[in-house]
């Protein structure tokens, strides 16, 4: 017989190496073909209820890496939910209509004006479900669960049904109303857009500045003089009605000595006014406050017949230009608000596609606005009404889609006002829990700040806006009517809409009073898209049976507190006085190795079906709980080879449980805790404490945190400490022994503790690993419950002794390695340890009725009172001697004893060792040893 023969050694079949690229599909076939999902929620189907709401993923191409890291996001909190006693339905959910699918159809050659509109929305449904089942397909390759056969799609006609509904209920309230305010206008779109819909750019401008005549001074400035007046937008010129100015502000009236005019300029920008314009000589001949100046008129630079308004606001600064605003009502939000308190129009001198009109003068129509800066400049020094130009670069909004800039321009649009109900939405945030913490006042301050919003869209592939016309053009907002066509659309789908006339779409024998003949058009618009998918919680929430409202989750990037968070909350609000969400988390967003964002054209993207088809989708969801989330995050190829060797840890630490347990059966070989072994204990109790801070950092949705705590109990507490000693127990000891089953109680129940706490995160290893736990009854670990903290008797006096005991093993530690130093021993086993201790870590160490020479993995350990110490060292003020052990080797244990040959039958065997040998391999006895 061979010594090994009598050792305990662990054997499995769990393979080292995952092969999660091969591996990884065939598990999740499995669980499909199980109905994992489904099967969790029957399980829990009479349990508290946790509803996480899914943001809809535009449906638009393959995933990123953004997508991954939302998705996985999710699916780790719903397997957590499900696995601690709530039933947790994950139903995704996908954004189809809007701009984009447009885009993508008139690039595969469709011409949009050369058919009907129903023939191109039939199309761009197509199109948007080809997209969803592409997109489907690459999150379940994530190993995500949820209710894929059954997910919610905003062109679905019962959600759009019930888009209509919240639209009818705001309408009812008064919420809805059309005006001709200035809105972010998308030239290249042709459409108006949303604050959701820009994204800001630098970019280079041509400023300028000029002047305009004073025509009626109120008696306060005379006929020859003149204000100058400041733009970054030469084109909106042609639509100037006024000039603003602040009230409390100075203002100079200024005589150059080279000019025979005056000029008005504010007082705290004479300075720099003076060295731009070439004043090298000029006298301030008066000073006036703006509120003095207020409604005095002036001319338009070019257009005779325009006079404009000289106006007060609070909107204008001292930071730049002249501290006289030029105003043109038609093109910015400021403007507009003054303009309107002081009765201007609003005119607008460019077309939907950005060209110039016949208002703007013959010599500008049909030019493009971005293309006249040099006509306006030339018609300005015509005019001896130039004073500057200057280039500056500044931030500037463009459409998010076509990557364009924008204008402002004001056209009749249909908005939902925000200003009616705010108070009850800024009541609302301060309900709701926001992971991180910043993100409540981020919300709460886009909503004070936020104007009405323009929900009305001129394009084609969207849900329309429910809204008749009477012949004198009065617009009907009926209530029945809405309900009506909501009816229709859930009938229908929202194609009835543009296949039908007005007439077809009103109840039959509809009259109104505003249409004596019975004429009635319809509305051309469609609805903002994020009014779609803000009005999801009455599209799902509300429809769905196994869904609540409010809903628990809402979990998307930060860039949502402008979008779907946004909308979601006013639709909400407005409708029910309530918010949609009881928490809000927010991430940011995936950046390479140095910071930069990932973008196709800097090639510096990472696919994330790549990674699984290369490393296993396990190594991207274990990335996912490395990185803090709540900021943008970086994310390489040499990043993910780190978080492999992570996942190759975890892997390992749970096979060498594995092998240690497999001839454990917990049902007939465990050991209650009280009898445990001291270390064994001991670390059954740490096992409990890693319970209760992983549940809590689930419970508070802080991923990280529970990766940090199980890799630094995988790397500290286990490999370093626990399962260092093991081998001189589970392979050494009697295999069916009290000191072997005490310690593979605790291997089973770490192994079975740590497979529930990963699954969430590393779903396909911890099924992997769940065959080969034969003891269990769940078919699936994902049907197992997570495990429950235990109230264990002591534990806080056990923890604050083995700590104190642990800074001795340190010290040891330092003791063995510096032998280690001086070549007296080789491994730990070579020494002889003698501790010479004071009465107080006496104790310690009596109190904890532990083997200590095993714990600290010396053959010999010799215990005596400091006051006898003899070449002792004193390490962190433990008085420690390291000698080489003596007796001799024992080729079974490879531990020094001095009692070899004690039983005559086995002379090379400590006594301890002979014993199990008798007990256990007595063919021993007649074979020998070799």
């Amino acid at each position: 017989m061979k010594y090994k023969d009598t050792l305990n050694l662990g054997k499995t079949k769990f393979p080292m190496r995952g092969s999660l690229p091969k591996t990884e599909p065939e598990r999740q076939a499995k669980w499909y073909a199980n109905d994992l999902y489904h099967e969790r929620l029957t399980q829990n189907e009479t349990k508290p209820h946790f509803n996480l709401h899914d943001g809809p993923p535009y449906a638009n191409g393959n995933i990123h890496l953004g997508h991954a890291l939302n998705k996985i996001s999710k699916d780790i909190i719903v397997r957590y939910k499900n696995m601690t006693g709530f039933y947790a339905p994950y139903v995704p959910g996908w954004d189809t209509h809007g701009l984009p699918i447009e885009q993508q159809l008139t690039k595969a050659g469709h011409d949009r004006k050369s058919m009907p509109k129903y023939a191109w929305r039939n199309l761009a449904r197509d199109f948007a479900l080809e997209q969803v089942k592409k997109q489907r397909q690459d999150f379940k390759r994530l190993g995500v669960l949820a209710d894929w056969d059954k997910p919610y799609i905003t062109l679905q006609p019962e959600f759009e049904a019930a888009q209509i509904r919240v639209f009818g209920d705001m309408a009812d309230k008064g919420y809805i109303f059309k005006g001709a305010k200035p809105v972010y206008w998308s030239w290249s779109s042709e459409s108006a857009l949303a604050e959701a819909e820009i994204e800001y750019h630098d970019i280079e401008s041509t400023s300028l500045f000029y002047a305009n005549r004073v025509k009626d001074g109120k008696g306060i400035l005379d006929n020859n003089t003149y204000l100058i007046v400041w733009t970054t937008t030469p084109f909106t010129i042609t639509a100037s009605r006024g000039i603003t100015l602040g009230p409390d502000f100075e203002y100079a009236v200024v005589q150059p000595a080279n000019d025979d005019r005056k000029f008005v300029v504010a007082a705290g920008l004479l300075a720099e006014s003076a060295e731009r314009f070439g004043w090298n000589d000029y006298e301030v001949v008066a000073t006036h406050l703006g509120k003095e100046l207020d409604r005095i008129t002036a001319q338009h630079p070019w257009d005779q017949n325009v006079e404009e308004l000289v106006m007060n606001a609070d909107h204008v600064t001292l930071d730049s230009g002249t501290g006289l605003v030029h105003t043109a009502p038609g093109f910015g939000e400021d403007d507009y608000n003054v303009g309107k308190a002081y009765g201007l129009p609003a005119d607008v001198t460019v077309d939907a596609k950005g060209f110039m009109t016949s208002e703007a003068g013959p010599d500008l129509e049909g030019k493009f606005y971005d293309d006249v800066v040099d006509i306006v400049i030339d018609k300005l020094k015509r005019a001896n009404l130039w004073m500057a130009t200057e280039k500056i670069t500044h931030s500037y909004p463009f459409d998010w889609r076509t990557k364009k800039p924008i204008i402002w321009r004001a056209v009749p649009q249909w908005f939902a006002s925000v200003d009616q109900f705010r108070q009850d939405i800024l009541d609302q945030i301060d309900q709701v829990n926001f992971y991180p913490e910043w993100g409540k006042k981020r919300l709460y301050n886009m909503i004070r700040d936020r104007g009405d919003w323009v929900i009305s869209r001129q394009r084609v592939w969207g849900v329309p806006l429910p809204i008749f016309y009477a012949e004198d053009g009065t617009a009907i907002l009926d209530r029945d009517i809405i309900e009506h066509i909501a009816q229709l659309f859930e009938k229908h789908g929202s194609n009835y809409w543009f296949e039908h006339s007005a007439q077809e779409l009103l109840p039959e024998g509809y009259t109104n009073e505003h249409s004596p003949n019975g004429e009635f058009t319809k509305e051309e618009d469609i609805m903002d898209v994020w009014f779609d998918s803000g009005s999801s919680w009455n599209g799902v929430l509300n429809t769905r049976s196994e869904l609540d409202y409010p809903a628990d989750v809402y979990l998307e990037g930060s860039d949502q507190y402008r979008g779907w968070f946004n909308s979601s909350l006013i639709t909400s609000v407005a409708v029910n006085g309530v918010a949609p969400y009881k928490n809000v988390i927010s991430q940011g967003f995936t950046m390479d190795q140095n910071g930069n964002k990932m973008s196709k054209s800097l090639g510096n993207t990472i696919s994330p079906l790549e990674v699984a088809d290369k490393m296993g989708i396990e190594i991207l969801r274990l990335w996912t709980v490395t990185v803090d989330t709540s900021a943008d995050m970086p994310v390489s190829n040499d990043i993910l080879k780190q978080v492999s060797e992570s996942y190759r840890k975890i892997r390992n630490t749970l096979r060498f449980l594995l092998a240690n347990t497999t001839d454990f059966n917990p049902e007939t070989d465990s050991v209650a805790y009280d009898d445990l072994a001291a270390h064994d204990q001991y670390f059954y109790t740490l096992l409990n404490e890693l319970v209760k801070d992983v549940r809590q950092a689930y419970d508070t949705y802080q991923f990280k945190a529970v990766f940090n705590r199980l890799i630094n109990f995988i790397n500290v507490d286990l490999s370093a400490f626990y399962l260092d000693i093991a081998k001189d127990v589970v392979y050494v000891e009697a295999p069916t022994g009290h000191v072997r089953r005490s310690m593979q109680t605790v291997f089973y129940k770490t192994l079975l503790d740590l497979v529930k706490l990963l699954l969430p995160i590393l779903p396909h290893t911890a099924e992997e690993v769940w065959e080969y736990l034969p003891h269990e009854n769940e078919a699936f670990a994902y049907l197992a419950d997570m495990p429950e903290v235990e109230n264990l008797t002591g534990a806080e006096e056990l923890l604050a002794r083995w700590h104190q005991f642990m800074k001795l093993r340190d010290s040891v530690n330092k003791a063995l390695e510096q032998a280690r130093v001086n070549e007296l021993i080789g491994k730990n086993s070579e020494a002889a340890l003698t501790l010479f201790v004071t009465d107080e870590q006496e104790a310690l160490l009596n109190s904890l009725n532990a083997d200590v020479r095993l714990i600290l993995m010396t053959s010999q350990l010799h215990v005596y009172p400091a006051n006898q110490a003899e070449n002792a060292t004193d390490y962190d003020g433990f008085l420690i001697n390291v000698a080489h052990a003596k007796g001799a080797v024992s080729p079974r244990d490879r531990m020094y004893h001095e009692d070899l040959g004690a039983d005559p039958a086995f002379p090379e065997l400590s006594k301890h060792e002979a014993e199990i040998i008798r007990e256990f391999y007595p063919e021993a006895l007649e074979e020998g040893f070799e």
